[in-house]
């Protein structure tokens, strides 16, 4: 039985990967960090699953911004993969927490890879990276060889850490791979990000719950994934004879105003009836289109992912019409 240790086990991205993992039989460690609202409700049936917690699911306290309980955590797991899915991944929120995003987005990482060369160099390590980084990319669509212009204090960070996987791996020899994912959403998005605000406010808006949804730029173009199939991709990048570096992504790009109107189609009304632009949710910087090149990760897992624009939009949206009609 293969073990793992997940940084981030209560996001979006280490919930989905905690589930693929013990599916294929993996005994999976979670760190969790204390918080004020106890945010567990990714993971919470998996918690309450006598047949797994504690058996081949098991919780341990810590905090990336704390290099004791990564190193006590390590040591005590003893596990043969590392993925690191924690961070600071708002980019509008990193225009206001700049230390804190470029500690635990590009430090932390820095921490868990030096405490596996000190510990057990056999640990391979996996580092979710950002399309974010190529900010004002010199090419469309972009591949592992395209410059990085990032444009947010989150992408900085990322940026960082990337390379910190990049000089671990290539001067002291750790199994440390990147894969520099484009945007990924599902129905474990919060609605600060804009995909779950718009599927939420439309499932709203159609049960009579809600009046108007508020946007701000609804022209840039975004490469939308479903967050499941990453987290398949990231185990794959670890199975792998050589670490490496790779582009995860759909190759596809749609507007956020696409995306409104493909929601409200689905649910028969029509976006201009209800979308109105606030210039408070404006980003004071922007990046080019970012579609990602898979070429790649096609030849050497044969990466290829399912779930389109359409079928992501309506994926999320059929999960918050159940969660608003329960309600």
């Amino acid at each position: 039985m293969k073990r793992a240790l997940i940084f981030g086990i209560t996001g979006q991205d280490g919930s989905y990967l905690a589930e693929i993992l013990l599916a294929k039989g993996y005994e999976v460690h979670g760190l969790v960090r204390r918080s004020a609202t106890g945010n567990t409700r990714n993971i919470e049936h998996l918690l309450n699953d006598d047949r797994k917690i504690d058996k081949t699911l098991f919780i341990h306290r810590g905090d990336l911004a704390d290099p004791v309980s990564i190193y006590k955590t390590i040591l005590e797991v003893k596990p043969d993969e590392i993925y690191n899915e924690a961070d600071q991944d708002h980019v509008a929120w990193s225009y206001d927490m700049v230390g804190y995003s470029a500690d635990i987005t590009a430090s932390a990482p820095a921490r868990i890879l030096e405490i596996i060369y000190r510990t057990d160099k056999n640990i391979r390590f996996f580092q979710p990276c950002t399309s974010n980084m190529f900010g004002e990319a010199d090419q469309t669509p972009q591949n592992e060889n395209t410059r990085f212009n990032p444009m947010s204090p989150y992408a900085c960070a990322k940026v960082s850490a990337y390379y910190f996987s990049r000089y671990y791996r290539k001067s002291l020899g750790i199994f440390a791979s990147t894969a520099i994912l484009y945007n990924h959403e599902s129905p474990r998005r919060t609605q600060e990000y804009v995909t779950r605000k718009i599927t939420s406010s439309v499932a709203r808006i159609s049960l009579g719950k809600q009046e108007k949804l508020e946007l701000g730029d609804t022209s840039a173009k975004i490469d939308w994934g479903y967050a499941k199939e990453y987290m398949d991709a990231a185990h794959s990048i670890l199975q792998l004879d050589e670490p490496d570096d790779f582009i995860i992504a759909t190759g596809e790009s749609h507007s956020v105003q696409e995306f409104v109107n493909e929601a409200f189609d689905f649910v028969g009304l029509k976006s201009s009836d209800y979308l109105e632009i606030n210039k408070k949710f404006l980003r004071p910087t922007k990046t080019s289109t970012l579609v990602g090149d898979t070429s790649k990760a096609k030849k050497k897992f044969n990466f290829n992912p399912k779930f389109k624009f359409k079928e992501l939009v309506h994926l999320m949206l059929e999960e918050d019409l159940r969660i608003e009609s329960q309600n």
